[in-house]
């Protein structure tokens, strides 16, 4: 599902990323942890195509994604990747639903099927009853899980989340997670999170440490 070949990445003088070389398979749910600076979200911008490696090539679903040009580039993002952030990033004007739909709006289907969608995601996720909430309506927990339906909206080959429970309490943070694993028996969902939650670092199926932009073991 996700294949990276010696990818190295510099900011100015700081080699943030050493020969990255790592594989995910399908429905496997992989964990990304070490100190902060140690190059895990950097990572996860180029495994994600938001950003570019300097060197190296990365595959999802077998495209190499280091090849395409812009507009492709990001026409294959919203059709095959879904991303989780910390910070929900939800549109502050919009209902949960119309947040969740907004990724398939851009990726231009009906109206009709993506509101169907979103609101087989929404009763899945158990945030059905928000549906018209402003996200300032809505707890952490729930924004959180309004995050991951317009994530999953797309039907994405491999969902990346950046520090997904960071900015929960700890109930809201163990039933995320929980939620992870259940997209993948649900679903057959490929996951990759960056994390320093230990707890949810050992549940993954794989645990890969980085550190001073190298993958340890």
């Amino acid at each position: 599902m996700l294949k990276a070949h010696h990818v190295y990445k510099k900011y100015g003088d700081l080699q943030v990323l050493k020969d990255i070389n790592l594989h995910v398979k399908k429905g496997e749910v992989i964990a990304i942890v070490g100190a902060s600076g140690a190059g895990k979200s950097t990572l996860l911008h180029i495994l994600g195509t938001l950003d570019r490696a300097d060197k190296g090539a990365v595959e999802i679903n077998g495209q190499d994604v280091s090849k395409l040009k812009s507009d492709a580039l990001a026409q294959f993002r919203n059709k095959q990747i879904g991303f989780t952030f910390q910070f929900h990033n939800l549109l502050p004007e919009f209902s949960a639903l119309e947040n969740i739909c907004m990724p398939a709006f851009i990726g231009g289907a009906s109206k009709e099927s993506i509101q169907a969608k979103a609101l087989e995601l929404m009763d899945m996720l158990d945030i059905a009853h928000r549906r018209e909430h402003r996200p300032s309506q809505m707890s952490g927990g729930e924004q959180q899980r309004t995050a991951v339906a317009r994530a999953l909206i797309n039907d994405p080959a491999i969902v990346f989340a950046d520090e997904p429970s960071g900015n929960l309490d700890s109930k809201n943070a163990r039933e995320l997670h929980d939620l992870f694993f259940r997209l993948r028996e649900d679903l057959g969902q490929t996951i990759v999170i960056v994390t320093h939650n230990q707890e949810l670092a050992k549940q993954t199926d794989r645990c890969l440490e980085i550190k001073d932009g190298t993958i340890l073991g």
